[in-house]
């Protein structure tokens, strides 16, 4: 069985390409909801998976998802997406049981993905005995808040 990485993307360009992309997804949902099998818009080639599962967004937003993936984000496929309909995009992702969570955000064809790697996992301990997480001296009970600073810390240094 896989596991699942949890994905959210916002789409972002003109409003009638945002439309399309709204519509692109309601299709998808709705044939994985009758065919209860991951989906991939008509126009990319199923060779490489990045199957999108359980599609949802929240009612009033438009080019906002948040979907499921096997294993790994789907990145290229959202590429292919944004190419098609002139669009930028940003991609949180995250599956933590492969230790996998990162940003990818996609501006004028130019793509770029920032990710923890082994380095960034083992800034962090977890006490099975107080069933906490510590970082930096602080105790944590979730690592979500730790992962997210570690990640805005790579972006930050990145940008230097």
């Amino acid at each position: 069985m896989a596991n699942w990485c949890t994905n959210s993307v916002v789409f972002e360009g003109k409003p009638e390409a945002i439309r399309e992309i709204q519509q692109l997804f309601q299709t998808m949902k709705e044939k994985e909801e009758k065919t209860e099998h991951g989906q991939l818009p008509d126009f990319i080639p199923d060779t490489n998976g990045g199957y999108f599962f359980n599609i949802y967004w929240n009612d009033g937003d438009e080019g906002i998802f948040q979907y499921e993936t096997k294993w790994s984000p789907n990145t290229e496929i959202l590429q292919g997406i944004a190419d098609r309909y002139k669009v930028d995009f940003i991609q949180d992702y995250e599956e933590s049981g492969n230790l996998v969570y990162g940003m990818a955000t996609y501006t004028n064809g130019i793509l770029t993905d920032t990710y923890l790697d082994g380095e960034d996992w083992d800034a962090y301990d977890f006490d099975e005995e107080t069933d906490t997480y510590h970082f930096e001296g602080k105790e944590y009970d979730s690592n979500c808040e730790i992962l997210e600073t570690l990640l805005e810390r790579k972006i930050a240094n990145q940008k230097h």
